[in-house]
């Protein structure tokens, strides 16, 4: 439960935590968010970090010049892009056994399955649209080097992918961050963003239903 709360106290005071970072480590903040991103989306064990509302929040700092939103915006992509460079390697390294695996310690089987799932539906456009739904998003590169999908083509859609995502989020951030009524209640938006995000998985998951 203490886990819990934590990670609930992060997502509501997400603004606060980022800027208590920026404070301390200065301009080694882009390496922190670099490292979150590309773990969120390169690691299919720590598909529990924070993306879209860490962008976000960077974003709305660099309005106020506490960092600069076009470095944010090249930091973001490029470490979106190689996060899932890393995950499609992987997943097409352990390759289809995964699937008949029983126990599987540090990976959800329902969401690799939700991810195989969406990938079989859209195609190579999962990519790019699972950009932008959590925990989707860390399973999907995944999913498609087990599948062996062409790499130069994987490559596109992820570049792609990873741009628009940087870009929607990081200057979001940066033009709207910092209006008043955002400000005021940063942590609701943050849990806004973060349910906006997974509306499409859920409307996936009821259908299917």
């Amino acid at each position: 439960m203490s886990l819990i709360k934590v990670g609930i106290d992060i997502v509501l005071h997400l603004d606060k935590y980022l800027g208590t970072i920026i404070q301390t480590y200065g301009m080694a903040t882009y390496f922190i968010i670099f490292l979150i991103i590309f773990f969120e989306t390169g690691l299919v064990v720590t598909p529990f970090l924070p993306g879209d509302s860490l962008i976000f929040a960077a974003g709305a700092f660099a309005a106020i010049g506490s960092l600069n939103v076009f470095t944010l915006f090249i930091i973001v992509s490029a470490a979106a892009i190689l996060g899932d460079t890393v995950n499609y390697h992987i997943g097409k390294f352990i390759g289809e056994k995964i699937y008949e695996a029983e126990n599987l310690k540090l990976i959800k089987k329902e969401h690799l399955l939700e991810a195989r799932n969406f990938y079989e539906k859209y195609g190579n456009m999962t990519i790019v649209l699972g950009r932008f739904i959590p925990i989707i998003r860390t399973f999907v590169p995944f999913v498609a080097g087990i599948g062996e999908m062409n790499y130069l083509h994987f490559l596109t859609y992820n570049a792609l992918g990873g741009i628009a995502w940087a870009a929607l989020f990081s200057f979001g951030g940066y033009y709207f961050g910092n209006l008043e009524v955002i400000k005021t209640h940063f942590g609701f938006v943050t849990i806004a963003i973060i349910v906006i995000s997974l509306i499409p998985a859920v409307i996936t998951f009821l259908r299917k239903k």
